[in-house]
């Protein structure tokens, strides 16, 4: 299978997810996106358009993280202490294609973790 349909597979599974999920302001929706050098968390409001935290494996405080399950782990907790803060305990998960096991679901449960609803 090359590359091209590989991609486009991807992009129709993100599009089938996105289909059925939508953020509100008193649920916003939790996105996560794992690539082969960094882990990226939005919490975003989709009526608004605006993105309410957000957090990445770029920014200077998780440079040192790596893309694995600990990573997801330590990222999903931080992240998750930042939506507290922010306000938001119930969100709508967006797992961007990627099946519900591994480094998503560590993410998810540390989420949780911080009495955030799904």
């Amino acid at each position: 299978m090359n590359l091209s349909k590989k991609r486009n597979l991807a992009q129709k599974r993100r599009w089938r997810i996105r289909k059925k999920v939508a953020g509100t302001a008193l649920r916003p929706r939790v996105t996560v996106r794992f690539t082969n050098k960094n882990i990226h968390a939005q919490c975003i409001d989709d009526v608004k358009g605006h993105t309410l935290a957000a957090a990445s494996t770029n920014s200077s405080d998780h440079k040192t993280l790596l893309p694995n399950l600990a990573g997801a782990e330590k990222l999903g907790n931080d992240f998750g202490d930042s939506l507290v803060k922010s306000g938001v305990s119930t969100i709508v998960f967006d797992r961007a294609g990627r099946k519900y096991h591994g480094c998503v679901k560590i993410f998810a449960d540390s989420l949780r973790s911080k009495n955030i609803k799904f």
